[in-house]
């Protein structure tokens, strides 16, 4: 089956259960215009960028990501539970397991159609039995302890909570070189939610490039679907990658091996990354030009520790401050999964896991409690082998577009280092990122900065800003629920 809708104009047929932006991009049909007028593409494939929002049937700013034929809208409705678990992924699934199997009543959201989140996205793994789950839900806002506001397909949610667990998972961190706005160009992980959503990917050529072990499960993905890899570089150097593969824990061979075959005769590049991007092609460092169709670019992951702090948890070096049994600094506040550390699957499972019997009241085996520490010893090296080197700020040419959603360019933020005096009469030198937002708008579209600020975080030492109400953009009466 199939049904008909219409794309900022154009009619398009989407089967059920793709989603409008993976069949727009099919179709070579922008899903926006950006201020400055560039036709653009999603670049996410998960409705954090806001590159996919749409005018769909008329309705403006859908986001085409997150819109899947087949499936109705949702009612809104006032939900109270013992545990409310925002994020339906590894972490999320494991702790509601464990919770329910010990007579917590669990109701689990996630702003996915299905649970898996992003690792699992398509694969529909089983959810407990007896916990209610709550797709296509996004929370917007934590107006008191205990309740939380989402949207649901348009429509207002109020969760009601006596404990609370984050497993809110990561995002990818993009860092901006000349074309990387380009329909084509999406992240790593943005083509494969796409490809899961029904993008057809067979016999296209594909450049993958970033840094991080998600490149490699990417293209052995879209090779496994038909794609042909023409290119897969990672920024990290041959020793530091080779350093890192020793040191794997036992029970990632398999998984290393299985992505090995499936990638037999790819080679991967190392020290090598893009530097630009053009219609079809892309150049690298090494001075290689190479022809594609498209071009998936992810510089490792960032935490989405946005609610964490909404709610007042502490953070440390970006991460969300847990204690042995996945508390946060807020009574009855958890968190787990990438939030709390970029570990994987094996690490999510086991922090959920252990948050969910904890509040259960529960103790976690040794074992489970040994194997998150593995892992979390895992994650340390993982941060290592991405870091990212020094040479990567050097990608953005002074028309490159920093911020996607306002198209702040390169040169309107030159001298941000503090380098250079006030730009304009009352306004600040240009040294943080409040002051980049007075003079230019960078950061204040409707992504939020998601996309703008781990690259200026890298490229200008700025520190990311905290989080208002609402964390995602929100209909009016949304935020009026909001309200005491």
């Amino acid at each position: 089956m199939a049904m008909r809708f219409n794309i900022n104009g154009t009619p398009l047929e989407v089967p059920d259960g793709h989603s409008l932006a993976a069949e727009a991009l099919a179709h070579g049909i922008p899903t926006r215009r950006s201020v400055s007028g560039e036709s653009r593409g999603p670049l996410c494939g998960m409705g954090v960028c806001f590159e996919c929002r749409a005018t769909v049937d008329g309705v403006a700013h859908q986001l085409a990501c997150q819109t899947f034929a087949g499936i109705p809208a949702a009612p809104g409705a006032s939900i109270a539970t013992d545990l409310l678990i925002i994020g339906a992924g590894p972490a999320g699934l494991a702790a509601a397991a464990a919770a329910s199997a010990n007579g917590v009543s669990v109701t689990m959201a996630d702003d996915n159609p299905t649970p898996g989140g992003q690792i699992w996205r398509g694969n529909n793994p089983p959810i407990a039995n007896g916990v209610q789950f709550l797709p296509l839900t996004r929370v917007v806002d934590a107006p008191q302890p205990g309740e939380l506001i989402a949207t649901r397909t348009g429509a207002i949610v109020r969760l009601h909570y006596k404990r609370l667990l984050l497993a809110t998972g990561a995002r990818e961190r993009f860092l901006p070189f000349p074309g990387w706005t380009l329909p084509h160009v999406l992240g790593a992980g943005g083509l494969q939610a796409l490809v899961k959503a029904g993008l057809p990917i067979a016999k296209k050529r594909i450049v993958i490039a970033g840094t991080g072990p998600l490149l490699v499960a990417v293209a052995a993905y879209m090779r496994d679907h038909g794609a042909s890899i023409v290119a897969l570089c990672d920024q990290a150097s041959a020793s530091a990658q080779a350093k890192f593969l020793t040191q794997l824990p036992f029970s990632k061979w398999g998984q290393g091996i299985s992505l090995a075959r499936s990638l037999r005769g790819v080679r991967p590049r190392a020290g090598t990354w893009p530097v630009a991007a053009g219609l079809g092609s892309v150049a690298f460092n090494d001075g290689r030009t190479v022809s594609c169709d498209y071009l998936a670019v992810g510089y490792h992951l960032v935490p989405n520790t946005e609610l964490a702090q909404l709610l007042g948890c502490a953070t440390q070096n970006g991460f969300v401050v847990v204690n042995d049994r996945q508390q946060t600094t807020v009574a009855d506040v958890y968190c787990a999964g990438e939030p709390t550390a970029i570990g994987g699957i094996d690490l999510a499972q086991a922090e959920g896991e252990i948050a969910g019997l904890a509040i259960a009241g529960a103790a976690a085996p040794r074992a489970l409690l040994d194997r998150r520490d593995q892992f979390r010893r895992f994650a340390e090296r993982l941060a290592r082998v991405t870091e990212l080197r020094p040479e990567l700020r050097r990608l953005p040419q002074p028309e490159t577009i920093i911020c996607r959603c306002e198209d702040v360019t390169q040169s309107q933020l030159a001298g941000a280092s503090g380098t250079r005096s006030e730009a304009a009469q009352g306004l600040p030198p240009m040294n943080n990122w409040r002051a980049a937002k007075l003079h230019t708008r960078c950061g204040m579209g409707p992504c939020q900065g998601r996309t703008c600020a781990p690259a200026l975080e890298f490229l200008y030492g700025f520190a990311p800003p905290p989080p208002r109400p609402p964390i995602f953009p929100a209909p009016i009466a949304t935020l009026e629920e909001s309200l005491p």
